[in-house]
């Protein structure tokens, strides 16, 4: 795994939206393997649950910092970053795992904004605050999902997710003018899938993908890696009102195996880089469109 270059040689992370499911996972094995020779921050927008999760962990004889974080701020990322600048010089590993929570119960029209705040402007927050702040063989990883492909989306909208020529606010801006039809309800007369999920998904690896083209001098250079992870579908309270059958599901332990071997990939690694992962294979983010008959959209 990746081995921290701070002052006194121990690794530093930090996972966003960590204090439930997958989140609070991430940080139960990156505590483990640290062994209590690192730091690893539990990012949470609430300060009560983040306690109490940190407390859960302490339970159980691990032990985690609470950043309390809300990705939708743009200045408390900012101040979480500057936090981790002021205390160790820099952090070796980043997860962006926060994201919003939709309920069938809810129009798209009436979530979409918050949605695509929390996981997209979310993650761009995180890529801009604390890139600056990775150290050399330092790891980036933003939880996404398999849907995160143009296979998803009709041919016409491809060029809307232009990786390699568009900027991270460009693609800002594409998820903006998303959810402004959303919320028009003129989204589907616009080619695009009846899920937000979808889009938003799309978003996120093309905001990873973005971001590896921009800094790959830097990263290939400094051994830095930044990547998406699918991690298959889990066993939460946010994905159970989508399945009626959760047979299959992971729990949130057993699906952070998969983001952990990314996020720990050993010094001298450099693939995969910029790529969406699922159990240890890149997803093509490339593809043809699925046909409305075996799409399924969630």
């Amino acid at each position: 795994m990746t081995v921290g270059k701070g002052p006194d040689g121990s690794p530093v992370a930090v996972v966003t939206g960590a204090n439930q499911g997958l989140g609070l996972a991430l940080v139960r094995g990156l505590c483990r393997r640290f062994n209590g020779k690192g730091t690893v921050y539990l990012a949470a927008r609430s300060e009560e649950r983040g306690q109490r999760a940190v407390g859960e962990l302490r339970h159980e004889g691990l032990s985690a910092a609470l950043l309390v974080l809300d990705v939708r701020d743009t200045g408390q990322v900012a101040a979480g970053a500057d936090l981790l600048r002021e205390r160790h010089g820099g952090v070796d590993i980043v997860i962006s795992n926060a994201a919003a929570r939709r309920t069938p119960d809810r129009p798209d029209a009436e979530t979409v904004r918050e949605f695509i705040d929390t996981n997209n402007h979310g993650t761009y927050r995180m890529i801009t605050a604390f890139w600056p702040l990775l150290r050399d063989n330092g790891r980036f990883i933003v939880v996404a999902s398999a849907f995160g492909s143009l296979r998803y989306l009709p041919a016409h909208l491809h060029g809307r997710f232009n990786t390699e020529a568009e900027s991270l606010e460009g693609n800002e801006t594409v998820m903006d003018d998303y959810a402004l039809l959303v919320e028009s309800g003129k989204a589907a007369e616009a080619g695009w899938p009846p899920s937000v999920n979808v889009a938003s998904k799309i978003g996120q690896v093309a905001a990873v993908r973005i971001a590896a083209r921009l800094h790959r001098e830097q990263a290939r250079s400094r051994g830095i890696l930044i990547n998406a992870a699918c991690p298959g579908l889990i066993d939460t309270d946010a994905s159970r009102p989508w399945f009626q059958d959760m047979s299959q599901a992971q729990s949130p332990d057993d699906a952070a195996v998969d983001v952990l071997w990314l996020a720990t990939l050993p010094t001298g690694t450099t693939e995969p880089y910029g790529e969406l992962v699922q159990h240890k294979a890149i997803l093509p983010f490339h593809g043809s469109p699925l046909t409305a008959q075996n799409r399924t959209d969630a």
